[in-house]
């Protein structure tokens, strides 16, 4: 492949990565504006996806030849089929169930960080440590205070929000990617072909 089919195709790649940040971001602006549409949606997938790692980890039980590894994995498989069936088929109570959860995880997440900034203070960067403890301690605190009427916005917004960066996060790599490539495609012809031709060839250009 010529360096100029090289370069063509890293900007048909690029455009396309940058339509698919768009589209993304798109459907992450969709997913805020109707967080308890996301929240639900989110609730049922989550189920469903629990529903199948029961049923695997039941096969596994049936395959077990040690029978202290059957109960045990049959448990893990009643667990993970019972909970996956609640929250796929009771997503309201399940939508609420998560929020709480959700709002204790940043609660935990906040004192982690928090232990983990003072633990590398001596170092730079430590400071952001402590702003991620303070900002997952607030909405963890403020999910939980609203809760369970903070279920109407929070998985949903918080989802949203997830998808909203990853597609300007795309859009942001590929522009700069498709950039490079248009960059390099105004660079004059190296001169580094002149190396790879006999010694006269090479006194003759010089």
């Amino acid at each position: 492949m010529s360096a100029q089919s090289f370069i063509e195709e890293t900007k048909r790649h690029a455009a396309w990565s940058i339509l698919m940040g768009v589209l993304t971001s798109a459907l992450g602006v969709f997913l805020i504006a109707y967080p308890l549409v996301t929240a639900k949606m989110t609730t049922v997938l989550l189920g469903w996806v629990l529903i199948f790692v029961g049923i695997g980890e039941f096969v596994f039980a049936l395959q077990s030849r040690k029978p202290g590894g059957f109960f045990p994995k049959l448990l893990a498989a009643a667990l993970f089929a019972v909970t996956g069936a609640a929250l796929a088929f009771a997503p309201v109570a399940g939508v609420q169930a998560l929020t709480g959860l959700l709002g204790t995880l940043l609660l935990v997440q906040a004192g982690l960080a928090a232990v983990t900034a003072f633990q590398i203070r001596p170092f730079s960067g430590w400071q952001w440590y402590l702003v991620g403890a303070g900002t997952s301690f607030a909405l963890g605190l403020l999910i939980l205070m609203k809760w369970p009427s903070s279920s109407v916005w929070a998985i949903g917004t918080l989802v949203g929000a997830a998808v909203l960066v990853g597609g300007v996060v795309r859009i942001v790599i590929a522009a700069k990617i498709q950039s490079e490539a248009i960059s390099l495609e105004h660079l004059p012809p190296s001169r580094a072909e002149v190396s790879n031709e006999p010694p006269d060839a090479q006194h003759l250009v010089s």
